[in-house]
């Protein structure tokens, strides 16, 4: 079976811009719902996809969490370039932690946080990812077999050495949310682990936003934007970006060259 693979997406509608983050071996699928909720509302929104992902496992592993991170930083200059002064962000999982990272290191407007991991977590706990999105790809592309893709073979195989980076980019995002003094809303699923809900609450009393605020969802998992109450989350996402007061005028970038 071909694979299709996912892009990258941008929805230009109104001057409000939101860029959209998804997960760690996710893709921008992961958000496309989402963004064309808040387009059909008169956002403008851009989903980058991180550089490695929404293909073969083995491209996957030799990418790193800097060049997730470009990918990110690329995605904000898009929208910066064409002329969005002000941008919110909004990511699930991975996602949600690198936007507050971006929160921590360039201008946003807001950010929405979902299933953030911002905790210390086992450098195994990655790896299995890797494997789960190795066995789905197989089966996908309808080369996977029971003998040799044992999940102990996949993980000797498909072991990625950036994992313990990615842990530090965590950590070191963690240490430093107290920065962060834009509106900040985060979401946690009641059904996602232990984790992520404890870590919905360091980011809570962690960073200085004069508003920030915590809504759990009771019978979602991990990724909030395509589990049964996703229409819910749609909706407080939208809420929530539309009790910001924003600039209305977007920037003409040949006005200012």
């Amino acid at each position: 079976m071909k694979i299709i693979p996912p892009k990258p997406f941008m929805i230009e509608k109104g001057n409000r811009a939101v860029l959209l983050l998804h997960g760690f071996t996710g893709n921008t699928n992961d958000v496309k719902r989402l963004g064309r909720y808040l387009a059909e509302r008169n956002y403008t929104v851009h989903a980058p996809l991180y550089k490695g992902h929404g293909g073969d496992p083995v491209t996957l592993i030799q990418t790193n969490p800097v060049e997730w991170w470009n990918s990110v930083l690329e995605g904000y200059d898009e929208l910066k370039n064409r002329g969005y002064d002000e941008i919110a962000v909004a990511g699930v999982s991975l996602g949600g932690i690198f936007s507050l990272k971006l929160g921590e290191e360039r201008p946003t407007k807001a950010i929405v946080a979902m299933s953030a991991p911002a905790l210390a977590k086992s450098i195994d706990s990655l790896q299995e990812r890797i494997i789960d999105y190795t066995i789905k790809y197989k089966k996908l592309a309808g080369t996977f077999d029971e003998q040799s893709d044992h999940p102990l073979e996949i993980a000797e195989k498909y072991r990625m050495p950036a994992l313990e980076y990615l842990q530090g980019m965590i950590n070191e995002t963690s240490e430093k949310l107290q920065t962060i003094q834009t509106p900040v809303h985060i979401l946690r699923g009641l059904r996602d682990d232990d984790y992520y809900c404890e870590s919905a609450d360091l980011i809570y009393n962690s960073v200085k936003s004069r508003i920030k605020s915590v809504k759990s969802f009771i019978n979602s998992g991990h990724i909030l934007t395509l589990d049964q109450e996703k229409e819910l989350v749609f909706e407080e996402i939208f809420r929530f970006f539309e009790g910001l007061k924003w600039n209305e005028e977007k920037m003409n970038i040949s006005q200012i060259s």
